[in-house]
């Protein structure tokens, strides 16, 4: 199956460990995320170290938060905040996040971010406060 035909169900893409991939994010499906819309270019069915992730942000992000998991936010479009446990930052264009694992997180606001997820997200790895 080519890569362009593949399905994506969010998490199920085809191995690529140990070869060169090309994806583009606009043939990737959307799926909800605690913090909108993500479009997870690579997952962990990949095979590689880390997930890639293309990120809309939505105004009604949930706060969240992993166990196991590093993240980085890279923000490409927009406007917001991020909420990194108890402190809230302003975050546009050109800023990186970092996310340690036990941080309460949720990014607001008007944004597009790629998110680099390492391990890639195992979904039994993400906690939504209540």
């Amino acid at each position: 199956m080519s890569e362009q035909s593949r399905p994506n169900d969010g998490m199920a893409n085809e191995g690529t460990a140990g070869k060169a991939v090309v994806r583009r994010i606009a043939e990737v499906d959307a799926v909800d995320c605690p913090c909108g819309t993500a479009r997870r270019v690579f997952s962990r069915a990949d095979g590689g170290p880390v997930g890639i992730h293309h990120v809309t942000i939505s105004e009604d992000a949930q706060l969240h938060y992993h166990k196991r998991t590093t993240e980085y936010y890279v923000v490409l479009e927009g406007h917001g905040e991020i909420e990194l446990d108890d402190e809230r930052v302003k975050v546009g264009p050109g800023d990186v996040v970092y996310i340690p694992p036990l941080t309460r997180h949720a990014a607001r606001g008007t944004l597009t971010i790629i998110n680099v997820v390492h391990p890639p997200l195992d979904p039994a790895d993400e906690f939504v406060e209540e």
